[in-house]
C-alpha cells in the first residue's frame, strides 16, 4: 500500500509567506537600490555643484585679458566625505584656453541653455562623478566665458548606497522572521480547534454515530456538518444491516429446520412414497426460504433507493402489469387460481421499473398464495385525470377490515399467512409507493367478497398520452 505524504497546514501556510514576501521584499530591494543611488548621486552633485560654484566665484579677469583664478581648497575639501575618495578639478577659459587643474580630466559637453551639468566618467581607472559649470568673468566691457570642472570619486556615495541597501534587507528579513513567527502562532491557536475535533472523534465508541456538537470556526462548519449528515446515513445503513440480519436469520430459521427434518426423514423413509413426500416439503421449505430472501432483498433495495433516490424515469404501468400478469398465469393455473388482466391504455407514471415491477409482483403473488384453489385474480390498470390506478383483485377470503391497518405492518400475517407467509408483501407495496408519492388503500372485492389492493400513482404528462 502507497501512502501519499501528508502536508502540514501549518508549513503550507508559512510557506507561501516566506516566498510571497521574498518575492515583493526581492522586488523592493531592486527599488530601495535604485533609489539608494538615486539619493547617493543627489547628494554628491549638490556637492559637486556647490564646489564647482565657490571656484568659479573666485575666477577674475587680469589687467592683459587673461582669466585667472585663486583656487579655494575649503571647497574641494568639503568634497572628502570619505577619506579614501579623490577630488579633482580643472578650470578652463575660452575654447582651448586650458587655465589650470588636471588638464587630463574629461569634460561634459553642455547641451544648448544648459549651465550646470552632470556625468558619469572614468579618470586614471577610476569611476568619477563630474559636475561642470559654464560661467562668464566680466571685464567691464564684455564678457569672457569660463568652464570649472569638478570631479571626485564614487567610493563614499558606494558605500553610502550600501549602506542604505543593508539596512533596508535587515528590516525585511526582520519583518519576515516575524511575520512567520506569527503566523506560526496564529496558525497553532486557529488549529486547536480541529485538534479538539479530532480528539473528540477519536474518543467516540465505534457505536456512536451521534452528531458532533463542537465548537469549530466558522470555515469547517460545512465540513463538520458533512460529516454529521454522511454519521446518520451511517447509521442508517447500520440500523437497516441489523434489520435484515436480525430479521433473516429470524424468518429462514424455520424453512431451514423444515428442511433439516425432511432430508432426515427422506433417509428414514420405509417406502418410496414416504421419501416423495418428505422430499415434496423440504421442496416447499426451500420455496419459501427463497421467497423470503427475495423479499428481504427487496427491502435492502428500498433502502438504499429512499437514500439515494435518482431522478424517476416515465413508463407504462399498464406493459409493466401485463408483463408481469403474463409471468404469473403458469404459477396461478397450477395453484388453480384464474389469473387475468384488464386494460387497454397505456398508463404512464413516473419510477424505476424495478421497483414498481416488485411492487405488481408482490401484488399478484400475495393473490395468488392467500385467495385459496377455485379463486380468481383480476390485475387492473386505468389512467384517469387524477392518476393511474392499479387494481389487484380476488374473490378469496379477503381480509377482515379491523386486520387491515395491521397487516400493513412487517411481519404481521393474516390467518392463511400465518402457514407460510411472510408478512412482508403489503409491507413492501406501501414502501415503494411511498417512494413516488403514491397511495395504497384495501378494499373489498365485488360484492363485498375477497380482497381488491388499490395504489393510485400521481398523473403524469408525457408523448405517451397524445
Amino acid at each position: 500500500m502507497i501512502l501519499t505524504p501528508r502536508h502540514s497546514l501549518r508549513r503550507r501556510l508559512l510557506g507561501w509567506l516566506l516566498i510571497s514576501t521574498a518575492i515583493i521584499g526581492t522586488l523592493a530591494l531592486f527599488d530601495t537600490w535604485a533609489e539608494a543611488v538615486k539619493t547617493a548621486n543627489a547628494v554628491s552633485d549638490r556637492v559637486l555643484a556647490g564646489s564647482a560654484l565657490a571656484i568659479a566665484e573666485r575666477v577674475v579677469v587680469a589687467e592683459d585679458g587673461s582669466l585667472e583664478v585663486d583656487i579655494p581648497y575649503v571647497a574641494l575639501e568639503m568634497l572628502t566625505s570619505a577619506a579614501q575618495d579623490r577630488v579633482f578639478y580643472r578650470v578652463d577659459g575660452p575654447p582651448g584656453n586650458f587655465i589650470t587643474g588636471y588638464q587630463s580630466l574629461p569634460g561634459i559637453a553642455f547641451k544648448p541653455g544648459q549651465a550646470t551639468a552632470f556625468e558619469d566618467a572614468v579618470f586614471r581607472g577610476e569611476p568619477i562623478r563630474v559636475a561642470a559649470l559654464q560661467r562668464s568673468a566680466s571685464t567691464g566691457i564684455s564678457s569672457v566665458p569660463f568652464v570649472v570642472t569638478v570631479a571626485e570619486t564614487t567610493v563614499a556615495r558606494r558605500q553610502l548606497t550600501r549602506a542604505i541597501l543593508l539596512r533596508s534587507a535587515l528590516r525585511l528579513a526582520m519583518m519576515i522572521a516575524g511575520a512567520a513567527v506569527i503566523v506560526w502562532i496564529a496558525v497553532t491557536i486557529s488549529l486547536r480547534p480541529l485538534s479538539r475535533l479530532g480528539a473528540a472523534i477519536a474518543e467516540r465508541n465505534p457505536d456512536d454515530l451521534q452528531p458532533i456538537r463542537e465548537d469549530v470556526p466558522r470555515e469547517v462548519e460545512g465540513l463538520v456538518e458533512r460529516f454529521n449528515s454522511f454519521m446518520v446515513r451511517l447509521g442508517t445503513a447500520i440500523e437497516a444491516l441489523r434489520h435484515f440480519t436480525g430479521n433473516a436469520s429470524h424468518q429462514l430459521r424455520t424453512p431451514l429446520a423444515v428442511i433439516r427434518t425432511q432430508l432426515a426423514l427422506v433417509g428414514r423413509a420405509a417406502t418410496l412414497e414416504e421419501a416423495r413426500e418428505a422430499a415434496r416439503k423440504g421442496d416447499e421449505a426451500v420455496a419459501r426460504a427463497e421467497r423470503v430472501l427475495a423479499q428481504f432483498l427487496t427491502l435492502a433495495r428500498l433502502n438504499a433507493a429512499s437514500r439515494e433516490m435518482t431522478m424517476p424515469a416515465a413508463l407504462d404501468l399498464l406493459r409493466l402489469s401485463q408483463e408481469i400478469t403474463a409471468d404469473h398465469v403458469p404459477a396461478a393455473a397450477a395453484a388453480g387460481i384464474d389469473l387475468g388482466f384488464e386494460g387497454e391504455e397505456a398508463a404512464w407514471v413516473t419510477g424505476e421499473a424495478l421497483l414498481l415491477g416488485e411492487l405488481v409482483k408482490n401484488l399478484v403473488e400475495n393473490a395468488i398464495a392467500y385467495a385459496g384453489r377455485g379463486a380468481e385474480v383480476t390485475v387492473r390498470v386505468a389512467a384517469s385525470s387524477e392518476g393511474v390506478r392499479l387494481e389487484v383483485e380476488d374473490n378469496g377470503p379477503g381480509i377482515p377490515l379491523e386486520k387491515r391497518a395491521e397487516v400493513m405492518q412487517r411481519f404481521v400475517r393474516g390467518e392463511r399467512e400465518r402457514a407460510f407467509g411472510t408478512g412482508l408483501g403489503l409491507p413492501i407495496v406501501e414502501e415503494i409507493a411511498g417512494l413516488y408519492d403514491a397511495v395504497v388503500t384495501l378494499e373489498d372485492g365485488v360484492g363485498g367478497r375477497g380482497l381488491k389492493v388499490c395504489v393510485v400513482f400521481p398523473a403524469v404528462t408525457t408523448e405517451g398520452d397524445s
